[in-house]
Order: structure tokens, then C-alpha cells, then sequence
């Protein structure tokens, strides 16, 4: 299939595949005899592994350190911690877990601060 085409079915833009060309995180692809680049289902598949890895905080520069390793990615699901992947010998997720919990505690540090000032109760969180 064509780049639109792929990018559409990867839920992204030719822009955004090309990107990941040029960043290291797709491989080339096979061109036509008129040099348009023709992606298969596994070209499609690994993009929607790495828009999800984005989505859930990474960066570009994180999966690239292990977008040798993307294939392993099975379906919604990290391998099992110790198990080949983005979650070992890179240290990717470790990092960016620490990091979310770094900010998680201080934007609980933060809405603490400003329920305090504003004279509102711990229980009256509201969703």
C-alpha cells in the first residue's frame, strides 16, 4: 500500500511515517519503479506500536533506543518485565515511570498547596 494509505490505516500522516523514517524508528521501506514507497501490514503494524509508546509518554529519542526490539511488542502489551524489550537492558519505561511519578507526587504537592489556600477540604476532590 501507498504511504496515505498506510498512514490512514495506522490511524497517522504520510508526514508522520516519513518522520520515523528519518528518525531511525521505521525502516526504509521498498519503492515502486516510480519511487513511491509501498508499506505491508507489518510496516503498519509497528507504527501503531510506536504512536502508542508515544502516547504513553515516551519520546521519540526512547523508542528509537529500542526500536531494534519493537517487534517483540505483542499486541496492547509490554513483555513481562525481564523479558526481551523496550522494558530491560535500555532501561526506557524504568526512566519514564520515575518520571511520571515525579510528576504525579508534584502536581499532588501543587493541588495540596492550593486547596490549603483556598480553604478547601482533602474529601471534597472532585472527578
Amino acid at each position: 500500500m501507498r504511504i496515505g494509505d498506510a498512514a490512514a490505516a495506522a490511524g497517522t500522516t504520510p508526514r508522520a511515517l516519513r518522520f520515523y523514517e528519518q528518525r531511525g524508528l521505521l525502516t526504509a521501506p521498498p519503492r515502486t519503479a516510480t519511487g513511491q514507497r509501498e508499506y505491508g501490514p507489518r510496516e503498519v503494524a509497528r507504527v501503531r506500536i510506536i504512536r502508542e509508546l508515544l502516547s504513553l509518554g515516551l519520546t521519540i529519542e526512547d523508542v528509537r533506543g529500542c526500536a531494534d526490539r519493537l517487534y517483540l511488542l505483542d499486541g496492547d502489551t509490554l513483555p513481562p518485565r525481564g523479558g526481551p524489550g523496550c522494558s530491560t537492558t535500555s532501561g526506557v519505561v524504568e526512566r519514564r515511570l520515575a518520571t511520571l511519578d515525579a510528576e504525579i507526587a508534584r502536581l499532588s504537592r501543587l493541588r495540596e498547596q492550593l486547596a490549603a489556600r483556598a480553604g478547601v477540604k482533602e474529601n471534597a476532590k472532585t472527578s
